[in-house]
C-alpha cells in the first residue's frame, strides 16, 4: 500500500491551530462591505450574460460597479484615517 503525502498535508491543513487569527479575521470584517458589494455586482453581471442588457439592466450593472467603488473608497479612507 502506498501513502500519498498530499493526502495526509491535506487533513492536516485544517488543524485546529491553523486557525485565523484575530487581526486576520479583524481585517476580514473591515472588508466585508466590500465582498459583499462585490458578490452584488457579480450576480447582477452573471443574470445579464445569457440575454441582452435593456437600459434597466445596464443602469443596475453601473449602479453595482459604483457601489463596489463607493465601498472600497470608505474601505481605504477607513484605513488612512487610522494610520495617520
Amino acid at each position: 500500500m502506498e501513502h500519498i503525502v498530499t493526502v495526509q498535508d491535506a487533513v492536516t491543513a485544517f488543524a485546529d491551530w491553523m486557525e485565523p487569527t484575530d487581526a486576520e479575521l479583524d481585517a476580514i470584517e473591515a472588508e466585508m462591505p466590500a465582498i459583499l458589494a462585490d458578490v452584488e455586482a457579480l450576480d447582477v453581471q452573471i443574470a445579464l450574460l445569457d440575454r441582452a442588457p435593456s437600459e434597466l439592466d445596464q443602469r443596475r450593472a453601473r449602479r453595482g460597479r459604483h457601489r463596489v467603488l463607493a465601498t472600497r473608497v470608505v474601505i481605504a479612507n477607513r484605513a488612512a484615517s487610522e494610520v495617520a
